[in-house]
């Protein structure tokens, strides 16, 4: 999987229209590279670690976007080096800066060689963004299999931290991009 079709993915927030909040200031749009400083997250079989991945593709990201939908937009990371920065925080973040879309991004791991696949998570209870949250979760999911050739574990719920928190704040939704001993030799690290 290259970089550049886990980015590209992101451009299909351009057609999410239902989440195109008019609002007169750019369109506010929050990743979260997962993990962090002491906290590596999944480690791949060649010690290629999760933290390292998605804070690569969440600069990535926010290097090559400065619109949504067609009008100006802000992306904000909500870690920018490698420093563990508490969920907690990454949720007040995205509450200052009255974020209109939270996309925390991950890799997941198993025990299990045979385990693969795209999977989105969205908050499992009712809140007011729930169903755009679930919308998004799908359009992403989807895609993202399209464009990578995994397989499709669906939109899933939980109650994380993140998606909890931000229940009353903005659509949000934690993706896992696949297993990282399956796809971490097809990434490519070097910016477009």
């Amino acid at each position: 999987m290259k970089l550049q079709n886990v980015i590209f993915f992101f451009l299909l927030l351009k057609s999410c229209g239902l989440l195109g909040q008019l609002v007169e200031r750019p369109f506010r749009i929050v990743i979260d590279p997962g993990h962090g400083g002491i906290d590596s997250g999944a480690v791949s079989e060649t010690g290629i670690q999760e933290k390292d991945l998605v804070l690569a593709i969440a600069k990535q990201l926010q290097a090559d976007h400065n619109e949504f939908d067609g009008k100006p937009a802000e992306y904000f990371l909500t870690r920018y080096t490698d420093t563990l920065i508490s969920l907690k925080d990454r949720t007040k973040l995205a509450t200052a800066l009255q974020a209109d879309l939270f996309i925390s991004l991950h890799y997941n791991d198993s025990p299990s060689k045979t385990a693969s696949g795209i999977e989105v998570y969205v908050y499992n209870h009712e809140s007011p963004y729930r169903q755009q949250s679930i919308w998004l979760g799908h359009l992403l999911e989807k895609r993202l299999v399209v464009l990578t050739g995994q397989k499709s574990r669906g939109v899933r719920f939980a109650n994380f931290q993140v998606l909890r928190e931000l229940k009353h704040t903005c659509p949000a939704v934690l993706v896992e991009l696949g297993f990282i001993d399956h796809y971490h030799n097809r990434l490519k690290f070097k910016i477009l």
